[in-house]
């Protein structure tokens, strides 16, 4: 079906654009007189080339936030569901996210409610979104928990972009220093041992232990390949395992430097989104259920289910969070106090910001310790062999200067 470029005014003055699929221009200057918009121009939309990957359709997270800021913008100005819908779908470019829209448009029209449409879509919108806009439905606020959703989604990828950061750098750097190390034991030593096979004397021994690292790399470069693909593997599959994965976060919560760090992730994650639910009127209980799907940690999350067990039996919050040692004494006394003054949901909100910041800091902290560890670890290693190679070299200009 051909697609149409179609430009068009609100009563309010504002422009809008977009695309629409439709057999010819007529359909879509009906569409858009019946949405109320004016002074409609319509074109086709010319043939374009697709260069794009296969699965380069994914929808980003900064996409959600984008439809998500501008669907409480159109919902606060009193457009029908419908509508916005189908004025975001059309000016999607993202053609999976087009299509979902457009899926999620049918399901409202077909008399479903938006929630129900969009849990159709798990892949797009998860079941905090959903969630929170079946309660914005229930409440007439829908408007007001869209922007809530819109901030939380931005303060959330904002943390995961930190968490990122602190991760990227030292893997770069190990990764091709890895890379480099492996081009000089298979092209660059062997050169170096044939030099010195002309020499005809007697190597040092760092240079001889290069030289034989060198060799065996050679010789065995399949089977070390083979080795590390199938400890790759054997890492997944440990991590898919559920009593692999406990041990993992386990671990990775006492690890010296990434410990503190994947703590705070993880606080700032749990009070985030319980502040953000409880604030838009989900219930306590089924927030708990949401949360602790969402974790992230396996050990975070099998606390939340105990914390969730023990309020369902009438106590409070405080009390059985205490016993998860991933929540400070600190965090545990504020929600404590949120729940005597009836005021969790901004508590929550609190301390979410304050551990915003501590991930910043200490994901400085740990960028500044991770990079004198990895000067050390390139000094040692390809220093090492630079060094060890040119040792035979200083012996002889040694012996040639005597």
């Amino acid at each position: 079906m051909p697609v149409f470029i179609w430009e068009a005014r609100q009563r309010t003055g504002e422009s809008l654009r977009g695309e629409m699929d439709a057999a010819n221009p007529q359909i879509v200057l009906q569409r858009l007189r019946s949405q109320n918009l004016q002074g409609a121009k319509v074109k086709k939309k010319p043939m374009q080339l697709s260069l794009k990957l296969p699965g380069s359709g994914a929808i980003t997270t900064k996409e959600l936030v984008v439809f998500t800021r501008q669907f409480a913008t159109m919902i606060d100005a009193g457009l029908p569901l419908v509508q916005c819908l189908d004025i975001l779908g059309s000016q999607m470019e993202n053609p999976e996210f087009r299509r979902v829209l457009q899926d999620v448009k049918a399901g409202v029209e077909s008399g479903g409610t938006l929630a129900d449409s969009l849990k159709k879509h798990p892949k797009v919108f998860d079941r905090l979104f959903v969630n929170l806009v079946a309660a914005g439905e229930a409440g007439g606020v829908l408007d007001t928990i869209l922007n809530r959703l819109a901030q939380y989604i931005e303060k959330n990828m904002k943390l995961v972009k930190q968490v990122k950061s602190a991760m990227v750098y030292p893997t770069l750097v190990i990764g091709v220093s890895g890379a480099v190390t492996v081009v000089l034991l298979v092209f660059v030593i062997p050169i170096f041992q044939k030099m010195f096979q002309d020499f005809g004397s007697a190597l040092p021994a760092p240079t001889q232990m290069v030289v034989d690292m060198s060799e065996f790399t050679r010789r065995n470069i399949i089977w070390i390949l083979l080795a590390i693909a199938g400890l790759v593997l054997g890492f997944r599959a440990f991590l898919r395992n559920t009593t692999g994965r406990e041990i993992f976060d386990r671990v990775l919560l006492k690890a010296p430097g990434v410990g503190p760090l994947v703590q705070k992730v993880a606080v700032a994650k749990f009070t985030r989104t319980l502040g953000t639910m409880l604030s838009s009127g989900v219930p306590i209980l089924e927030a708990l259920e949401i949360v602790a799907a969402t974790a992230g940690n396996t050990v975070v999350e099998r606390g939340l289910r105990v914390v969730r067990a023990k309020i369902s039996e009438g106590k409070t919050m405080a009390q059985p969070l205490s016993e998860i040692p991933v929540f400070p004494p600190m965090v545990v006394q504020m929600i404590s106090v949120g729940e005597s003054s009836g005021a969790m949901d901004t508590m929550l909100n609190k301390i979410a910001d304050f551990y915003d910041d501590e991930v910043d800091a200490a994901v400085g902290t740990m960028m500044a310790m991770l990079e004198p560890l990895i000067m050390a670890f390139l000094s040692v290693v390809l220093g090492g062999l630079v060094i060890s190679m040119y040792l035979p070299v200083f012996s002889m200009a040694g012996a040639v200067g005597k």
